[in-house]
């Protein structure tokens, strides 16, 4: 599927890189001329270029549409933030998605080589109108299940500058809370939508969001090297 594909591209960069490596230890440096820099760049660019093209060449994951309840928010495959947006009584819920590589320190994460993306981290945001603050989730999704790592309640909006919400109590640890509120917890979210059913839709959504970063830099990287506007 489409990280096999975008792992193998890389592999073909790490290639190129290391032959691009093999020319610059053969230059003497201290006979480099702007001939012998611009023939580093047009290896670089034409590099670039042949990964663009492969990259775009890549057949797409099956459509997957996100539950009923649920859209997706404008413009969120372009930047960071949330990806689904939905009402539910005189709430309104958003959920922004991260990877557990993106959490954890490098090297935490079971890299097991294969297309399976298992675990994600949701941001989940539950706000009222008419109430400053918003209650926040944020929680592990898998294939079939979903488990609270914590509830705080924050402001909606940011406060002005110089403010800190460091002395600010955001409640216990969500493992220590009576296990009667963590049931509570947990059948909160379930009825607002927050489950399993999410995965499928948010693991095809990842793979598209990759596929359009890696394209944007091996674009946005080949067109500083060549001075040209991106």
């Amino acid at each position: 599927m489409w990280r096999r594909s975008i792992q193998t591209s890389a592999r073909c960069s790490a290639s190129s890189a290391a032959a691009a490596a093999l020319l610059w230890r053969s230059l003497d440096r201290r006979s480099l001329s702007s001939g012998a820099t611009s023939a580093v760049d047009s290896i670089i660019v034409r590099s670039l270029k042949e990964h663009y093209f492969e990259v775009s060449k890549m057949t797409p994951p099956p459509k997957v549409n996100p539950p009923a309840a649920y859209s997706i928010v404008k413009g969120a495959l372009d930047r960071d933030g949330p990806v689904l947006r939905r009402t539910f009584k005189e709430e309104e819920i958003s959920i922004s998605v991260m990877r557990l590589a993106n959490i954890l320190p490098s090297g935490t994460v079971d890299e097991r080589g294969d297309d399976s993306i298992s675990q994600f981290f949701l941001h989940v945001d539950v706000s009222k109108l008419g109430k400053e603050k918003s209650i926040q989730f944020l929680c592990g999704l898998y294939p079939d299940a979903v488990g609270i790592h914590s509830v705080c309640l924050r402001p909606k909006v940011s406060e002005p500058a110089g403010t800190s919400n460091m002395a600010k109590y955001e409640g216990r640890v969500f493992q220590e809370l009576d296990q009667k509120i963590r049931n509570a917890l947990h059948i909160f979210i379930h009825r607002r939508g927050i489950d399993e059913k999410l995965f499928p839709f948010l693991q095809a959504w990842l793979y598209v969001k990759d596929h359009r970063n890696l394209m944007r830099w091996f674009k946005s990287v080949g067109s500083f090297i060549n001075g040209a506007k991106p």
